[in-house]
């Protein structure tokens, strides 16, 4: 199976699953706060975080996956939807399009675009903590992903670095190793513990899923550059006009591309040794995150 058919029929999978949830926790939510919340979740996306986990939940020996792989999966999409939700924001990319529609400040404002990011981070953790018997680890797993050593942190990053025009490249891969990284690693680690693995295939599908996302970094770098707007769903541009700090802006664009595949070969080789279809799926995945379209 190609990454492309396998996320979508991970993708046909996780979305009703997720809408379920969802539809769950925002019963007793205020109405435009809940509608905010929804129209950043619900507006499209691959889907590739929860996709990976459930990769590699089934890739160590639990296949199909289990239901705490949807759970975890489902709060990692959370926490990157906010991420994009604050990303957006004035403050940050000041970006008026995302996934082909409006971002959630342009729909409703930009107090619910920061509360709803804000009601999304704070509910994934109460997803994780209720998973049976890895409550405790899969809550860590995200909180370290998502805080300031983590996303937060990279973006932090990312912002100090804006107008600085071109740096070095493994000070670029930095910013890129907590904003992006951390939680496609998160996802691969999560999936294996949702899977019943063992300490060191932990560690290495949390290696696989760190040169993943280093992977997914560089090609949405290129994107920026030589992606076609109407496929993405959002401007590009961006970055060179705000004068980010990009592989791009430090390597030129085939010297970005070699780096992305790079990556994705360090990925797959922190997974030699895991046979089958599923193996084939994890490397295929970061060959995908290295070479995708939009």
């Amino acid at each position: 199976m190609t990454a492309e058919a396998y996320l979508e029929s991970r993708r046909s999978a996780i979305e009703p699953e997720l809408s379920r949830r969802l539809a769950e926790a925002l019963r007793p939510v205020p109405p435009r706060l809940a509608e905010a919340m929804r129209y950043g979740v619900l507006g499209g996306g691959k889907r590739l975080r929860p996709a990976l986990v459930l990769a590699a939940a089934e890739a160590v020996g639990h296949a199909p996956a289990p239901p705490s792989a949807f759970q975890f999966g489902g709060a990692l999409e959370l926490v990157h939807c906010y991420s994009l939700i604050h990303d957006d924001l004035p403050a940050m990319d000041d970006d008026d399009l995302r996934r082909g529609r409006p971002t959630v400040h342009r729909a409703f404002d930009e107090a619910a675009a920061i509360l709803a990011g804000d009601a999304l981070l704070t509910e994934a953790f109460v997803w994780t903590a209720s998973v049976p018997n890895l409550g405790a680890a899969l809550t860590r797993e995200l909180a370290v992903a998502a805080g300031a050593s983590g996303m937060v942190g990279g973006q932090a990053l990312d912002i100090e670095a804006t107008g600085r025009g071109a740096i070095p490249a493994d000070a670029v891969e930095r910013i890129h190793e907590g904003k992006t990284s951390a939680l496609f690693a998160a996802a691969a680690a999560g999936g294996a513990l949702c899977g019943g693995a063992t300490d060191g295939w932990v560690e290495r599908l949390r290696s696989y899923g760190r040169a993943l996302g280093l992977a997914f970094q560089a090609a949405d770098d290129l994107l920026d550059v030589e992606g076609d707007p109407a496929a993405r769903g959002k401007r590009s541009g961006g970055d060179a006009e705000l004068s980010k700090a990009t592989l791009v802006a430090s390597l030129g664009v085939e010297g970005t591309r070699a780096r992305a595949h790079a990556n994705a070969e360090a990925a797959c080789d922190a997974v030699a040794g895991l046979d089958g279809a599923e193996g084939e799926i994890l490397r295929a995945l970061a060959l995908y995150a290295a070479g995708r379209s939009r």
